[in-house]
């Protein structure tokens, strides 16, 4: 019997895949538990329809990656700190406050993207990588005052 996957089943296929398994398998198994449908013309059509557009949204969110990508690149991000008396920071730069500066000069970039080696926790110039898709980074400059 043809099934269409409805989700991963492992030792299977993934979501969207067009197996032939065994009848009892597929009524006693992957349809009982909403794992699978009869793949009918109709049904077949609708999950490449589907897979076509997510692929298009994909490919539509790599092509905004590259291009904040090249004008990210080299850009350099200051940030003021509070120091004492001798020029030691009260607290440490991180991510956060990378993102935000990051944000102040018109880049969306989540917090969980910026990745730094460890918290900035002197005044000096840095280095940081963002990454913007799955393999997608750019490195940025930051200097703290």
């Amino acid at each position: 019997m043809k099934i269409l996957l409805l989700a991963d089943v492992k030792g299977q296929g993934k979501k969207g895949d067009v197996i032939n398994v065994s009848d009892g398998y597929a009524n006693n198994f992957l349809l009982k538990r909403g794992l699978g449908a009869v793949a009918t013309a109709d049904k077949i059509n609708s999950v490449e329809i589907h897979n076509k557009a997510v692929e298009k949204q994909k490919a539509a969110e790599q092509q905004k990656a590259r291009e904040d990508a090249a004008r990210l690149k080299g850009q350099t991000v200051r940030i003021t700190a509070a120091t004492g008396s001798q020029g030691k920071m009260y607290g440490s730069i991180t991510n956060k406050e990378i993102a935000d500066e990051l944000s102040k000069m018109g880049y969306t970039v989540d917090k969980k993207q910026v990745i730094l080696k460890e918290p900035i926790r002197a005044t000096g110039n840095y280095t940081a990588t963002v990454k913007l898709y799955a393999e997608i980074a750019v490195q940025i400059n930051i200097v703290v005052d």
